[in-house]
């Protein structure tokens, strides 16, 4: 139903107004409009009409479409940055212990897990707020499947409980049954990044 609204809101105030415009444009060459800006005006009109009318939309605080995963908790969808919602990952270069005290490269895989979940199946975002880089924060959904939730539960990421505790009953479960990440040891990821901008 979202992806639906989103495609006839973006024909009513995309694609209609463009083809008015292309129009009107059109009706200008019969007074006086030069030959190379009547094709400027006609490649630019044919390029915006031609746009998928159901592409990525950010329509009512939502951006819907195909993600590209950056690491754990921070994925792109046409070059919109968002943060995952009230969960912290592993940065990419983090390590991690597993239970036989074997260094491995946890961030890296916890990138890796998010990326194979999600696959090209497009998702939706609700956004909720900026953080201090300028990303949006947003609840973020692979059909009903909140992907904050789903990366918790399967220990690929913490709660981060300084902005939120939606997702610390989901991180006490994977905690005791030694998912993912807690299957050995780690540096909380907030820690990680605070000792690396101590040295």
């Amino acid at each position: 139903m979202v992806l639906l609204k989103n495609f006839f809101l973006n024909l009513l105030l995309f694609q209609y107004p463009l083809r008015w415009f292309c129009w009107f444009n059109r009706r200008r060459e019969g007074v006086g409009v030069a030959g190379q800006s009547r094709m400027v005006w006609l490649a630019l009109c044919l390029l915006m009409l031609f746009l998928p009318a159901a592409a990525q939309a950010l329509v009512q605080g939502e951006i819907l479409g195909v993600a590209r995963v950056i690491d754990g908790d921070t994925i792109d969808i046409q070059g919109q940055r968002i943060r995952l919602h009230g969960i912290d990952a592993p940065e990419s270069s983090q390590e991690c212990l597993s239970s036989r005290r074997v260094a491995w490269r946890c961030g890296q895989h916890a990138s890796q897990m998010l990326a194979e979940h999600i696959g090209t199946t497009p998702i939706g975002c609700r956004l909720l707020d900026r953080d201090r880089h300028g990303r949006f924060i947003a609840i973020c959904r692979k059909g009903a499947e909140d992907l904050s939730r789903w990366m918790v539960a399967n220990g690929w990421a913490v709660a981060f409980r300084r902005f939120s505790l939606d997702y610390a009953a989901d991180e006490e479960r994977a905690r005791s049954t030694k998912k993912g990440l807690w299957e050995g040891s780690f540096e909380m990821p907030w820690d990680w990044r605070a000792q690396r901008r101590a040295k």
